[in-house]
């Protein structure tokens, strides 16, 4: 999955190219930046690729799910509906617009379950933030319905699962806005970065504005521009733009060659009657960026992960025990523990947090997320199946 596994001199080249020309800001420097513009160039690049008409490059993941949730005016007391699996960002994001994150259970997609959202919406709730977890998605199509029948945003976190897709539209492309990172650990990497993307000339042209300080680039004197609204700082670097010119253009490659060690890996699982795997959704296509099978029962979960690691099986994931990913370890999100002070409204609301999710544990529990890495050789994957077969026989 990482892409920096490929690294190459299609990067070096952009890099070289930013470097040579000696301007590492997006905006400004016109006359001595000869034309170059490599935030453009990879917006215009992942607009095209994901097949909407416009896209913003951030900072980060976390940046453009902050950036996406003020453009569609969430903010001060809403309610944003999200899945207790995930990587901490996606409440980060919606508590920096002062918004508050609504935990709701996953089913065997690993993602958010649409009855279980239907249930949690309230006249205060104002988005639903499907998180596309290990490379697959949820029910999209159903719970667009509940967007569409509540008049809800339907904002699409697919930060771990760009090249996936869902009846025939690239994942991050389904809903009103979409989010992807581009961190060192993605499928398309700049070093840091993340990208919004939309069909709406609205969202997209606050993103443009908000995601630098509120200007508004008109003209070509940075510091005439006007500021319609307030805004903050989450550009990117030419630099970190430039990565992901190169890496963006391998994507589809990038995404075959995960297809294809899945596929192995699940070949070599078959014989184990045991070992199921996570659903995914009619017209969908996962990116194959994780290899996710449930084991009969949380028992055995844990120790067919220890096992997996004893057998010399590396990057396999045991998320229920994870701080990072899980909402059981998020003490600082379920106590409330934060520098600055969050208000009544968000204390308030933070506390439709501390219950039990027993749907979400269920399934949890009973997962192991295997890495799929872009740099095995045939033979080394086909080892690695064979490692796995005897791991997991070796609990049940």
């Amino acid at each position: 999955m990482p892409g920096f596994e490929i690294f190459g001199d299609e990067e070096k080249k952009e890099v070289q190219d930013v470097l040579d020309n000696g301007v590492l800001m997006r905006y400004g420097f016109d006359p001595i930046r000869n034309g170059h513009h490599k935030a453009l160039e990879l917006e215009k690049d992942l607009a095209n690729k994901m097949q909407t008409k416009y896209a913003q490059v951030v900072s980060s993941g976390t940046a453009a799910l902050s950036v996406a949730l003020a453009c569609a005016e969430i903010g001060a007391g809403d309610e944003v509906i999200m899945p207790t699996f995930t990587f901490v960002a996606s409440f980060e994001a919606i508590l920096s617009v002062g918004a508050v994150p609504v935990l709701c259970d996953i089913d065997d997609t690993l993602t958010l379950d649409p009855k279980a959202v239907d249930a949690a919406i309230t006249p205060k709730t104002k988005a639903i933030m499907p998180v596309h977890m290990c490379g697959s998605m949820a029910d999209l199509g159903a719970i667009k319905d509940i967007c569409d029948k509540h008049n809800l945003i339907l904002l699409e976190d697919a930060c771990q699962a760009i090249g996936g897709s869902y009846d025939g539209k690239p994942l991050g492309s389904y809903g009103d806005l979409g989010c992807f990172s581009f961190d060192y650990v993605k499928t398309v990497t700049c070093g840091e970065g993340g990208g919004i993307i939309t069909n709406s000339e609205k969202y997209a042209d606050r993103a443009h504005m908000y995601h630098d300080h509120g200007h508004d680039h008109i003209g070509n004197d940075r510091g005439a521009e006007s500021h319609p609204f307030l805004g903050y700082n989450y550009r990117i670097s030419e630099l970190n733009a430039a990565v992901g010119i190169a890496q963006l253009r391998k994507l589809d490659s990038t995404i075959a060659t995960q297809e294809k060690n899945y596929t192995i890996l699940k070949n070599a699982l078959q014989e184990i009657s045991e070992v199921t795997y996570r659903r995914v959704p009619k017209t969908g296509i996962e990116s194959y960026a994780f290899l996710n099978i449930f084991l009969p029962t949380e028992d055995l979960a844990r120790k067919a992960h220890k096992a997996l690691g004893a057998h010399g099986v590396d990057a396999c994931f045991y998320w229920f025990d994870n701080n990072w990913h899980y909402y059981k370890k998020w003490e600082h999100l379920l106590e409330q523990k934060s520098l600055s002070k969050l208000s009544e409204e968000v204390r308030s609301g933070l506390q439709k947090n501390n219950r039990s999710f027993e749907a979400s544990d269920a399934w949890m529990g009973r997962t192991v997320s295997c890495l799929i890495k872009l740099n095995w050789t045939e033979a080394e994957v086909t080892e690695r199946g064979t490692k796995m077969v005897e791991a997991i026989k070796s609990v049940l």
